[in-house]
């Protein structure tokens, strides 16, 4: 396996750049190599409709580009699971052309990740999915497979996601957890939504004295500037108050942009910018933190 507190570079990045939310006949099933497991996610699109209550100016859906359906139809989401499962335990997903350049210490599968063209837990049947995916990953057999939800955290205040969070907690469950700002005007600039940055440090706060959670924060350029120095301080500070309220973060991953952004005027980060972002974050906080680079 990988050594996961090292920045990962070795990957194709024709391989770690495509993940096409399209596989196959699939509507809301998919799978990629991840650059951040370090294997392969099969990635579950509750969000078909690609509406979110985040508009990122660096998302890389196609919103211009209708949808192809609307609604989550269940039974043919699991048959989806069912059959991308099947493709990658017996390996023939390494005989596709999109799959064929993974090299070999990536060709395991590390987990099945809720995501999406919006934000997961805005989907009415979350929790049934959830329930239903952790049970096929009992009945197959793959304990130490994850299930991971990747998250805004602007939702964790609602019950029907508190519910679907424990059935994670019991089901090798992780939660990455979206905090790429220290003050509400950043995070307004690059998130832009209705949705008060409180909120989403309370629900992270909450849901991190519950369970460890996984920190993504992506940093990038807009026309042309990074953040500054004084916003880097006062992410570092969100962290730490996160912390000393009893919450914990397993690991902080500190990423840039690597693909086609909404916006024009958005751009990647230097490595060494990202670098930088990195050693402050393990400075400041004393938490684990890992790169992850752009396109170049």
């Amino acid at each position: 396996m990988p050594d996961t507190t090292k920045p990962f570079r070795g990957l194709n990045l024709n391989v770690h750049r495509d993940h096409r939310r399209t596989f196959a006949d699939n509507r809301y099933v998919y799978a990629v190599v991840s650059r951040r497991s370090k294997g392969v996610s099969i990635g579950i699109n509750l969000n078909p409709d690609k509406i979110c209550n985040f508009d990122c100016v660096y998302c890389q859906v196609d919103r211009k580009t209708p949808p192809v359906v609307r609604d989550v139809d269940v039974p043919r989401l699991l048959q989806e699971v069912e059959d991308t499962l099947d493709l990658v335990c017996s390996g023939e997903l390494f005989e596709m052309d999109r799959f064929r350049e993974t090299p070999a210490e990536v060709r395991r599968l590390n987990d099945f990740a809720f995501s999406g063209d919006g934000e997961p837990t805005t989907c009415p049947q979350f929790l049934d999915v959830v329930r239903a995916v952790a049970e096929i990953k009992a009945r197959r057999g793959l304990e130490s497979v994850k299930l991971v939800l990747i998250t805004n955290a602007t939702r964790f205040q609602h019950p029907m996601v508190r519910e679907a969070l424990t059935v994670l907690d019991e089901h090798h469950g992780e939660i990455w957890a979206k905090l790429e700002a220290g003050t509400e005007a950043y995070y307004q600039a690059v998130d832009r939504t209705t949705i008060p940055f409180q909120r989403v440090l309370d629900n992270i706060a909450d849901a991190a004295r519950s369970r460890p959670l996984v920190i993504q924060a992506l940093f990038l350029r807009m026309h042309g500037a990074g953040p500054s120095a004084v916003e880097l301080d006062a992410f570092c500070d969100r962290l730490n108050e996160i912390v000393r309220s009893g919450g914990r973060i397993n690991l902080v991953q500190v990423y840039t942009v690597a693909r086609l952004p909404a916006e024009s005027w958005v751009s990647a980060l230097a490595d060494a910018e990202v670098d930088a972002i990195v050693s402050l974050v393990r400075r400041r906080t004393g938490l684990l933190c890992e790169a992850f680079y752009g396109a170049s």
